[in-house]
């Protein structure tokens, strides 16, 4: 078979797989895309009760957009904030049912592999020529194998979390007790609520994903009044971790650290600043969080459940046998690697980049999305939507359009350097900290709804 005659493999089929599925669909170019969840937008679900940042009209893909409004689709209310489940049910789920797309989705098919066919790694001569071959895995365990004449990575991060320790590795007793603590943004007020009401929880993180968390645990406290919360924070510099306030040109993200900041005022909630994680101790009475402050010896007892917002890192194994750049600490492409340095970029201040960012010395192979971005935590959807369209430009040959990129990202309001000296980027990071919340502030109940990231919720 011609490689011109072979689809496009887009893996994940969240919103910038989709996107860039239609992009591909739009200039005529065939694609498959395989989803390792049972449904489109899996990860999505997974936090489907987080409001977003972003509003519902920068939400949406333009090509997405334009598909869906040709079979008689409308745009909720483009100044609503939607929730994750928003996304899937009104977004995502009538996209991939769009009968331009429906027949190339795979759901329930893991890309457990990829290289060139009849080349591993090592092999030079002809390599360019030769199709990719991607093993995909469906949920009962058997294997195919496919071909592709090009592959757009967007399987995101959100399956990958980062462990609870300081040094990036499992913490000491992390994975024994790892039925007491979960991770992400877990929905403490409804499906989980009974897991979590009248109990001691330590929230550890220093991202928005924590914050949200934390606010939602006040809220709880209404009417679960013995819930204590112990919140525990890496960085020392609280005012990046609280975030731009009011002059975030997101309001919704903004309004996150202002509501949270009374509650440690106020002495609702006991901080405990410098906190890196070291090992966890299961005994009679709870959960033992052990660790250092300021390079002293230090522990947090009396725990009954640990929710880690400790972020997400890429998943690089499937890409074993590909030729790839990463950046050496952030994991995500190299060249975007300088652009999106948290320690010196937010959400707002990360240059435009496009195709040649995203590529690799493997020709035809592009990671885009939350996973282009490594464990960088400064990325919106926005920033996604014009990776997939450039891409897919260059793709089809288009590189004037591939070259032709244009992304204005809303700023957080506190563009300084050093953000990951306190484990908190602008979306949120891996960063730890420590709270005692037992009441709920007056100022939480004008929380409209649960912000996340505008790709979902930030680590």
């Amino acid at each position: 078979m011609s490689m011109s005659n072979l689809p496009v493999a887009v893996i994940g089929a969240g919103p910038i797989g989709l996107a860039a599925a239609a992009h591909l669909v739009e200039r005529g170019i065939p694609v498959s895309v395989y989803e390792a969840g049972q449904t489109v937008g899996a990860n999505v679900r997974d936090w489907a009760h987080v409001r977003i940042f972003t509003t519902w009209e920068q939400s949406v893909d333009t090509a997405s957009r334009r598909l869906l409004e040709s079979s008689g689709w409308s745009l909720p209310d483009p100044t609503a904030l939607p929730t994750g489940e928003d996304i899937y049910r009104h977004y995502l789920k009538p996209l991939a049912r769009h009968r331009a797309l429906s027949p190339h989705i795979r759901t329930n098919a893991k890309v457990v592999r990829i290289t060139r066919a009849g080349a591993d790694k090592m092999s030079s001569k002809g390599r360019d020529a030769k199709p990719f071959e991607l093993r995909i895995e469906g949920s009962d365990g058997t294997q195919r194998t496919v071909l592709a004449r090009a592959v757009i990575d967007a399987s995101g991060t959100w399956q990958n979390q980062n462990p609870l320790g300081a040094s990036g590795l499992d913490a000491e007793g992390e994975r024994r007790l790892q039925d007491r603590i979960a991770h992400g943004m877990p929905d403490v007020l409804g499906a989980q609520r009974a897991r979590y009401a009248d109990k001691r929880i330590a929230v550890v993180g220093g991202g928005y994903s924590a914050i949200n968390v934390l606010l939602d645990l006040a809220q709880l406290c209404k009417n679960a009044a013995k819930t204590k919360v112990t919140w525990v924070v890496r960085g020392k510099n609280m005012s990046k971790i609280y975030g731009g306030g009011e002059a975030d040109q997101l309001p919704a993200r903004g309004k996150l650290g202002s509501l949270l900041r009374p509650l440690v005022e106020q002495g609702r909630i006991t901080l405990v600043k410098g906190f890196h994680t070291s090992a966890i101790v299961g005994n009679g009475a709870g959960l033992t969080l052990k660790g250092t402050v300021d390079e002293a010896a230090h522990e947090i007892t009396g725990i009954d459940e640990i929710i880690a917002c400790t972020g997400q890192r890429p998943d690089l194994d499937m890409t074993r046998e590909l030729r790839l750049e990463l950046d050496p600490w952030l994991e995500g492409v190299k060249a975007l690697g300088p652009l999106i340095d948290p320690n010196l970029h937010s959400c707002g201040s990360v240059s435009p980049h496009g195709h040649r960012e995203l590529s690799h010395p493997e020709p035809g192979f592009y990671t885009i999305g939350v996973k282009s971005y490594g464990r960088a935590p400064t990325f919106l959807l926005l920033t996604g939507y014009e990776q997939a369209r450039s891409v897919v430009a260059a793709i089809a040959g288009d590189l004037e359009a591939a070259d032709d990129v244009h992304l204005v990202l809303p700023e957080t309001g506190i563009c300084e350097t050093d953000f990951v000296e306190d484990g908190a980027g602008c979306c949120g990071g891996p960063a730890p900290a420590e709270a005692n919340a037992c009441c709920v502030a007056d100022n939480v109940a004008k929380l409209e709804g649960k912000q996340g990231c505008g790709c979902g919720p930030a680590a």
